[in-house]
């Protein structure tokens, strides 16, 4: 930056302006020649700030401001508490304040222009730092202009101070303070403009033109004093000096606002180079091995160690992190929006896996960890929310919702949160075993601990398909039914009359094979108002069981999605894995228009079929009742079932696109051809 003025009477062409300042700034570049003897004096900007602010406090008759300067932060040196370095730096830079007042002093009532005096005091201060340059000259301004308001606030009351200032005419000059003001005015504003200035130099990069434009505004300051004291008000700045006091706080704040840009980019460039090493060493620190997991649950959850960042949902108190040492940690991450039917679902199992304290599968801690924008304001809508989601949980949950940036980066890079809710899994010594647990969770609840691939496998091996793989999670009466060896039917869709049709002729032929049928309704994978209106109509007519609550009918959709998820992480496909199949068949059922149905006895006797077959089948029930008597209703039904199927079919397939990578092949669960793809994208607020 280079700024130069220009006096009144003439203007000075660009090109021409630009050599004046260069050949300027090489002047005083030439005058730098450092001994390299380093002192500290950003402390010393305390001293000459609190003269400058206590000089200009009001007196009778003029009733000017006190310097209020802007709030520029200095780095830990300003700390004042090793006194013993202050007291040597203050001796060791006595002399040269007090040499600079005298050569400043000197000078002007010498009659040396601005600059002149300005160049002799880099001349002096050669062998210091740029940034001692500028602080020296101004503690040497600050002792002469306090000493003068000394002088003049305790001028009526002191003898001394009054006799002093009988000898400086200050009387005289007080008496018409009113004519002096606006002086004085400008005089404070330029003094402010010096002081953050001087402030910024000392946190950014040397500026040499904001240094030189500093200390002759200094010169300036000093010879108005001089001038004050000498002629009182019978001053009379010459045209010049009027016009360089009134344009230099002009000039000097436009330099503090270039000087504050480059502040402001190099602490941008600092926030992200700290972002960048935060984000690095929360990396290094998850990936290696530790005798316990506090410090991986510490480099996520930044805590020092007299705070309490958690809050305990049991007794809605605040806790340290200690509480989760040596224990496997679920962390459950989400935003604030789409966390309902997760936090209903998840305190029902973690409620259940709490009453046995004994069991393994109950060594785990949870913690609700939210993942919010950070270029949303936060405000106190969010805080009430984030408040009412907190108070409503059974686990720990952090304190305060927002989470360090570094943090929240390596959640969506590594963990790839994006919306869905996840539950990522550190095992006691903070190693990261699951990234997202929440389909373990679904599909086996606590069983499923620790949570880790192999446990996963093996609890596969032991699974087969079966109507409590399918359902029974969702609810007791299933368990029920199935333990009192009942026949089970599960039913979705939101074609109401089929329904009707479907269970009235179900309850027929039920009673009519002698057998007890049991009916629920589990709806659609997006239970929406009208599944909502559907479970009513079936409860009043008293057509079949429902679910008591619309979230368990979610539940059951995205239990059977988590089971796809699982099968998928494992390389399973409608190829190679019957479970698999059975669960294609049952989500093609939903992304279809009409009803559905699985009916089944046991453990493994399961007939499915779309709305329109299961009915056709049912209503020629006369057909194959005799069959039936000899392999059993549900092993008739699926034989019956298989006779109407036909070659011409049409099943979609409806994966939800967060619940991980689609496959490129997906086969048709009941021919076994391979599917088109399509992309669809769908917005229903029914």
């Amino acid at each position: 930056m280079a700024t130069a003025i220009v006096p009144p009477g003439g203007r000075v062409q660009g090109a021409r302006l630009d050599r004046r300042n260069d050949a300027m700034m090489k002047q005083i570049q030439a005058t730098h020649a450092p001994d390299g003897c380093e002192v500290d004096v950003k402390a010393l900007i305390h001293v000459i700030e609190d003269i400058m602010h206590c000089s200009t406090l009001p007196i009778p008759g003029l009733g000017l401001p006190p310097v209020s300067t802007s709030q520029v932060q200095l780095d830990a040196s300003e700390d004042l508490t090793v006194q013993n370095d202050f007291t040597n730096m203050l001796e060791l830079l006595a002399y040269p304040i007090d040499r600079i007042s005298c050569e400043i002093a000197w000078n002007c009532l010498g009659g040396s222009d601005a600059h002149t005096t300005t160049l002799a005091v880099f001349n002096t201060l050669s062998s210091y730092s740029w940034e001692a340059k500028v602080v020296i000259t101004f503690a040497a301004f600050a002792v002469n202009y306090g000493e003068f308001w000394l002088v003049a606030q305790l001028y009526p009351s002191n003898p001394l101070a009054k006799s002093v200032a009988l000898l400086k005419q200050l009387p005289d000059m007080l008496e018409h303070a009113d004519s002096l003001k606006p002086k004085f005015e400008a005089l404070i504003n330029l003094i402010k403009a010096m002081l953050d200035v001087t402030k910024c130099i000392m946190v950014t990069a040397k500026s040499h033109t904001a240094i030189y434009w500093t200390i002759r505004s200094i010169v300036a300051c000093v010879s108005q004093i001089k001038n004050f004291i000498g002629m009182g008000h019978k001053y009379i700045a010459s045209t010049t000096e009027a016009w360089e006091l009134s344009s230099l706080p002009h000039m000097v704040n436009n330099i503090y606002s270039h000087l504050q840009k480059q502040l402001a980019l190099c602490y941008q460039h600092i926030d992200e180079k700290r972002y960048i090493e935060a984000f690095q060493m929360l990396v290094s620190v998850i990936e290696t091995a530790h005798i316990d997991n506090k410090k991986t649950v510490k480099s996520l959850i930044y805590a020092k160690d007299d705070q309490l960042t958690l809050v305990d949902g049991s007794n809605k108190k605040r806790v340290s992190i200690d509480v989760l040492s040596r224990k496997y940690v679920l962390l459950i991450i989400s935003d604030l929006d789409v966390f309902h039917e997760e936090h209903f679902i998840l305190d029902q199992m973690y409620t259940e896996s709490r009453q046995n304290r004994t069991r393994p599968e109950s060594q785990y801690e949870v913690v609700w960890f939210p993942v919010l924008d950070r270029t949303i304001p936060w405000n106190d809508a969010k805080q009430q929310k984030f408040k009412a989601i907190q108070a409503s949980m059974p686990w720990f949950s952090l304190y305060h919702p927002l989470v360090d940036p570094a943090v929240i980066k390596y959640i969506k890079e590594y963990w790839h949160f994006k919306k869905k809710p996840l539950l990522v899994v550190l095992d006691q010594h903070g190693k990261l075993v699951n990234r997202n647990a929440i389909h373990m969770m679904w599909i086996w609840e606590s069983m499923a601990f620790p949570f880790t691939s192999l446990k996963e496998e093996a609890l596969w091996k032991e699974t087969t398909w079966s109507i409590e793989l399918l359902a029974d999670s969702i609810d007791q009466s299933i368990v029920n039914w199935t333990v009192d060896r009942k026949y089970i039917c599960l039913y979705g869709g939101e074609d109401l009359e089929w329904i009707r049709k479907f269970t009235n002729t179900a309850k027929d032929v039920a009673k009519a094979a002698g057998i007890t049928l049991e009916m629920l309704y589990v709806g659609k994978s997006n239970p929406r108002e009208k599944v909502r209106k559907i479970s009513n109509t079936i409860l009043g007519e008293k057509l079949s069981h429902i679910l008591s609550d619309p979230t368990l009918i979610w539940f059951f959709w995205v239990r059977l999605e988590s089971m796809w998820h699982s099968k998928m992480q494992h390389g399973k496909s409608v190829e190679n894995d019957l479970i698999m199949q059975e669960i294609m068949t049952i989500m093609s059922f939903d992304g279809s228009e009409q009803g559905w149905a699985v009916i089944s006895h046991g453990t493994a006797e399961i007939a499915k079929a779309k709305g329109d077959n299961m009915l056709t089948s049912l209503t020629k029930y006369e057909d194959w009742k005799d069959h039936a008597n000899e392999v059993g209703f549900v092993n008739a039904l699926i034989e019956n079932l298989e006779g109407l199927r036909t070659p011409h079919h049409c099943n979609r397939l409806i994966l939800p696109g967060t619940t991980g990578s689609i496959p490129e092949k997906v086969v048709c669960a009941e021919c076994g051809r391979p599917m088109d793809k399509f992309i669809m994208y769908r917005c229903c607020t029914d």
